[in-house]
């Protein structure tokens, strides 16, 4: 049995990779491809696809959809006594989900298996003995590994954004918060990528450059290229997968985490993901969130990981012109953040926000903001 495993990054299209093999389940298993669950609704979805002969329609079930993120944080809550995320409650014990894998693999016999979690690139830095689970579950199986990563200036804009979607407590980046990231897994990619190199001196490694990923089509058409999965008929996933926050609205939201309750916090978040608020507001590239010493800093700190990289990657740039690290975007965040909150206070959609994020929206005008937490 082939055994490939997708280890990140996030914020790289790994939950639309992720839907695609929901989604398509039935397409896969009848070429020998097992997408595994690991508790008992993707399971009877999976029973079901199987008796109509055909994908029913993705349940909208974040563990249907992302059974191995549950999986991987089972696995790193058990290692290290921490909680499970609150999207991610009322599951099976890790050793159960286990148990719900090796029953898929013992009775479908697949020639592959895939397990996709961007959670699983937390492993090496916060608990490498769980690679060696995975090795010692997958003993003697042929293993793939496949690693999407980003240059890490726009990873970072983009994983703080997604921090304010789950509701974290957060510095801006252009203050302690993205120099803080620097020995951790999202800007250390050298560190996250070592002890998986260790662990499978054998295996075959697709580290693959986000920017690369982009040009062969997504993340779906790029994880298929490489792995050389196929899947026939496949039904697409429509709409963003995991819409993110337009960064215009970034300081909108790292205040609201702090004054609002955690379901008002979910309901602005749904207001400011929606396609046409991003539309009236402006593009994310035109946007600074860093300033240019932190971008200095970072990039400083970046050059050994990024030389490490590319001699793992077997390149001379794993990431060509990096240097762009430290040219500043043309528009600093603060003086976006006042058009923000007009488009977000102005737009019809408010009205079916609850009258305390309605509140805290008409508040929080830019001259009572700057200058406070």
């Amino acid at each position: 049995m082939k055994v490939v495993l997708y280890i990140g990054h996030h914020k790289v299209g790994s939950t639309a990779l992720q839907s695609f093999f929901a989604q398509n389940w039935h397409s896969f298993a009848t070429r020998g491809i097992l997408y595994p669950s690991v508790e008992a609704l993707g399971t009877a979805r999976n029973i079901k696809s199987l008796i109509d002969g055909a994908n029913p329609p993705l349940v909208q079930s974040t563990v249907v959809r992302e059974p191995h993120n549950a999986l991987a944080f089972a696995m790193l809550s058990d290692a290290k006594g921490g909680q499970m995320p609150p999207y991610q409650q009322g599951l099976p014990h890790v050793t159960e989900m286990w148990r719900y894998v090796d029953q898929q693999i013992t009775m479908l016999k697949p020639e592959t298996l895939v397990l996709c979690s961007e959670v699983m690139s937390n492993f090496g830095k916060a608990a490498p003995d769980l690679i060696d689970v995975l090795k010692t579950n997958f003993k003697g199986a042929e293993i793939e590994i496949y690693c999407a990563l980003r240059a890490p200036d726009q990873y970072l804009a983009s994983w703080h954004g997604q921090r304010l979607k789950l509701g974290h407590q957060v510095e801006p980046l252009s203050g302690k918060a993205a120099l803080q990231y620097r020995k951790g897994v999202h800007f250390d990619y050298a560190g996250m990528l070592r002890p998986w190199l260790a662990a499978f001196p054998k295996a075959t490694f697709h580290i693959r450059n986000y920017a690369d990923i982009l040009e062969t089509g997504g993340a779906v058409e790029d994880f298929l290229a490489q792995t050389g999965l196929e899947c026939p008929d496949p039904s697409p996933i429509k709409g963003a997968a995991n819409p993110s926050l337009p960064y215009a609205t970034y300081e909108i939201m790292r205040r609201a985490n702090y004054a609002l309750s955690r379901d008002d916090q979910q309901k602005l978040r749904n207001h400011m993901t929606r396609e046409r608020m991003r539309k009236r507001l402006p593009p994310n590239k035109d946007i600074e969130l860093f300033g240019e010493d932190v971008r200095r800093k970072l990039y400083k700190s970046f050059a050994p990981i990024h030389q490490e990289i590319s001699d793992i990657a077997g390149v001379d740039e794993f990431f060509p012109g990096l240097e762009s690290m430290l040219q500043t975007n043309p528009v600093a965040e603060a003086d976006v953040v006042g058009e923000a909150l007009n488009k977000v206070n102005l737009t019809w959609e408010r009205s079916l926000l609850p009258r305390s994020v309605r509140s805290y929206l008409w508040k929080c005008t830019y001259r009572q903001w700057f200058g406070r937490n």
